[in-house]
């Protein structure tokens, strides 16, 4: 699996600030006409539909979806939680053509063509945002309120109550390793100040600039008597991490995975597990593991453009997501979707795809709110580099 290292910043970016200064992606497009009264179904016109229901069900959403045969995605990598399998299985359910446009873009390239193409044809008909992004989009005004069928399904810290943004699938901080490097691999933050790991392990990155990184200091802080609102042991974790003489300072990435630069590398379970596949056939035998005592997860947010030149079809779009057999496709891309729990209840789990997730001894439900990360990365933009220096 390659893994988008500009994508991962972007889902990191989350973490890291509340709005960032990207330029908008792409031209604007020309104006096109909009297409809320071609698009009418039932007893509301498809820009104010909150449900299936106010089409008059499922099959009338589809007709309308049809009728209107396009949708407009943005930022969805191929390679990346299983997209590109996703938007096939799409078109070919439904023959409605998918315009993907800048793949390895940021969330905040979302949010600027939602506001710079307002009315425009070539706008974007959904996005996919990191946490941050999505709630400032909600109190905005910028997302339509829409609950999918199984809307229920999704636990309530999960979505907002309207179902203008509501997570669809993501990953937990991991400890990835190489064991044809590693005798034991450590499976604990604990594990890691063992003096085996002298020089062996790795951030993906600063976490003063990447998100990754930075969820890896939350979990060191859930790990060590900290929370959300208090991340400095995690950076005092690193602190002794540094003077043990294991803490190794190059940034991980696959290339320095495969050449066994950083044999241990803390990142996203869904970079970690990819890398298991990645590099069978290239001598690293990759293992990963979900530390039980520090488990941090971050989950992407699905949304509706509330000017969606393609309203029936955003709304299926969602609506194919939130089924089982999209859970279960972005299962198959190395993420947990969101309905995971649900899924298993209903006994419509992918049971292989689930098997190949690293275990997760203790689920993370609770998620930092945009105050509690702003105050989390000011606190590691002014004591980071002095915990790890020397």
């Amino acid at each position: 699996m390659t893994v988008h290292r500009a994508r991962a910043a972007a889902f990191a970016a989350v973490l890291t600030a509340a709005a960032l200064s990207l330029t908008a992606c792409g031209s604007a497009g020309s104006a096109g006409a909009k297409s809320g009264d071609a698009a009418k179904a039932g007893a509301k016109d498809a820009k104010e539909a909150s449900s299936a229901a106010d089409f008059g069900g499922m099959d009338a959403l589809v007709a309308a979806a049809k009728k209107e045969g396009k949708l407009h995605v943005i930022t969805l990598p191929k390679d990346w939680a299983n997209y590109g399998k996703i938007m096939d299985s799409f078109k070919a359910k439904y023959g409605i053509e998918i315009e993907d446009e800048n793949p390895d873009g940021s969330s905040q390239d979302e949010i600027n063509a939602i506001t710079s193409r307002k009315g425009q044809d070539r706008a974007p008909d959904v996005v996919d945002l990191g946490s941050a992004f999505a709630v400032q989009a909600v109190k905005d005004g910028l997302l339509a309120p829409y609950k999918v069928a199984t809307f229920d399904k999704v636990p309530d810290t999960m979505k907002d109550p309207s179902g203008a943004r509501v997570n669809d699938y993501g990953g937990y901080i991991s400890i990835g390793c190489d064991a044809k490097k590693i005798a034991n691999c450590p499976k604990t933050f604990a594990d890691l100040l063992k003096p085996e790991y002298k020089g062996q392990v790795a951030l993906n990155g600063n976490p003063t600039k990447s998100g990754s990184a930075f969820g890896g200091v939350y979990a060191a802080a859930l790990a060590n008597g900290g929370s959300l609102d208090n991340i400095q042991p995690g950076i005092d974790f690193f602190g002794k991490l540094k003077s043990s003489g294991n803490f190794n300072p190059v940034e991980s990435t696959p290339a320095t995975i495969e050449k066994g630069e950083t044999p241990i590398s803390i990142d996203w379970s869904y970079l970690n597990a990819g890398y298991t596949d990645e590099f069978k056939d290239k001598g690293v035998d990759w293992k990963v593991s979900v530390p039980g005592d520090g488990s941090y997860a971050q989950f992407y947010n699905q949304g509706i453009n509330k000017w969606a030149p393609h309203p029936a079809a955003a709304r299926l779009w969602q609506e194919y997501l939130f089924s089982a057999e999209g859970q279960n496709l972005f299962l198959g891309g190395y993420a947990t979707p969101a309905t995971f729990d649900a899924l298993k209840k209903d006994g419509t789990l992918d049971a292989a795809a689930a098997a190949k997730l690293p275990t997760v001894e203790k689920p993370f439900t609770t998620f930092p709110t945009q105050d509690q990360i702003t105050a989390a990365k000011k606190v590691v933009t002014e004591n980071w580099t002095k915990a790890i220096a020397g």
